[in-house]
């Protein structure tokens, strides 16, 4: 296993550590959870730049980079909403048009495409990494800056529409007359000829 894939799956283990961490109801415990959740995420971008720089993308690292996002984030973002840090429909909808995403990518490479991360889906994971950071790390720590979570969780929903609107336009633009091709049976041959 290269390096790229091992911050992957480092990734991945990190999540359970950051639930208990954030789970269990210590004071203090925040710059700590702040830390390790960090630390994923930059994991997220070391991996993705060594893949690139030492030509190391693999089909193991493109299926677990994104499993690993999607885990780290999710945990995150519901473990906000179980300590009441974050609304729940707000996390829904985030996490929903994060699933809605993985499934026309699944689709489209099905179909033999792909369907790469768009400027603002980046901007919505870097939004994402300061949210989550912020809400953790809470009012013991940040006191009155505490509201730049709440406004960072409008930036994110924002964004997370946005952006998974122009995923969607773009399967539907790229993809789906393609689909359509393939799923649409062939005509009988009675209908394609004129009877003589």
């Amino acid at each position: 296993m290269n390096l790229p894939n091992s911050l992957s799956l480092s990734r991945i283990f990190l999540v359970p550590l950051l639930l208990v961490i954030l789970l269990t109801k210590l004071q203090g415990n925040e710059i700590l959870c702040a830390a390790v959740f960090l630390l994923a995420a930059l994991t997220d971008l070391l991996d993705g730049y060594l893949a690139r720089r030492r030509r190391q993308i693999t089909p193991l690292g493109q299926l677990l980079d994104p499993i690993a996002d999607k885990l780290l984030i999710a945990a995150a973002f519901i473990s906000l909403v179980e300590i009441h840090k974050a609304p729940a429909w707000m996390v829904v909808v985030i996490l929903g048009r994060e699933y809605a995403v993985t499934a026309l990518r699944h689709i489209a490479a099905a179909q033999g495409r792909s369907l790469p991360s768009s400027d603002l889906g980046k901007s919505k994971m870097v939004a994402e990494v300061a949210t989550i950071t912020i809400l953790i790390l809470g009012h013991d720590i940040l006191g009155e800056l505490e509201i730049l979570g709440t406004i960072g969780l409008w930036v994110v929903l924002g964004l997370a529409l946005i952006s998974g609107s122009q995923y969607f336009l773009r399967f539907r633009r790229e993809l789906e007359p393609r689909i359509a091709t393939v799923a649409r049976p062939a005509e009988p041959a009675s209908s394609r000829h004129e009877v003589a």
